[in-house]
C-alpha cells in the first residue's frame, strides 16, 4: 500500500509540474480564436476591411502561440490566415472568409504542445 500511494504522489507532482509547460501557448491560441471567430463574422457580412484588421490580430497571436510551442495545425492556420488577410485587403470577403474558417479549423485542432 506504501508503494501505491508513493507512486501516486509521485504522479500527481509530475503532473503539476508539468501545467505550466504544458499550457504556456494556451492563452495566446485564446486570443487568436476570438479574433478569427470575429474576422469569419466580418467576412460573412461581406465586409472585407473588419476581416483583414481582425485576422491580422488573430496572426499576430497565432505566431506568439507557434513561438510558445504550438503545433504543426498552428503553422496551417498561420499560413490560411495570412491567405485570408491577402484576399480581405483586395477586398475579396468571400474568399478571405474561406481561408479564415479554414485557419479556424486548424486552431482548434491544435491542442498538442512540444515540451521544452
Amino acid at each position: 500500500m506504501k508503494t501505491i500511494s508513493t507512486i501516486f504522489a509521485i504522479a500527481m507532482l509530475a503532473f503539476f509540474l508539468s501545467i505550466p509547460a504544458y499550457a504556456k501557448d494556451t492563452k495566446e491560441r485564446s486570443e487568436a480564436t476570438q479574433h478569427l471567430e470575429e474576422a469569419i463574422k466580418h467576412g460573412k457580412m461581406g465586409h472585407p476591411k473588419e476581416l483583414s484588421e481582425h485576422a491580422k490580430e488573430s496572426l499576430e497571436h497565432a505566431k506568439k502561440a507557434k513561438e510558445l510551442g504550438a503545433d504543426a495545425h498552428m503553422d496551417k492556420a498561420i499560413e490560411h490566415l495570412e491567405e485570408a488577410i491577402k484576399h480581405a485587403d483586395m477586398g475579396h470577403a468571400e474568399e478571405g472568409t474561406k481561408h479564415a474558417k479554414e485557419a479556424l479549423s486548424h486552431m482548434h485542432e491544435s491542442g498538442g504542445r512540444k515540451m521544452d
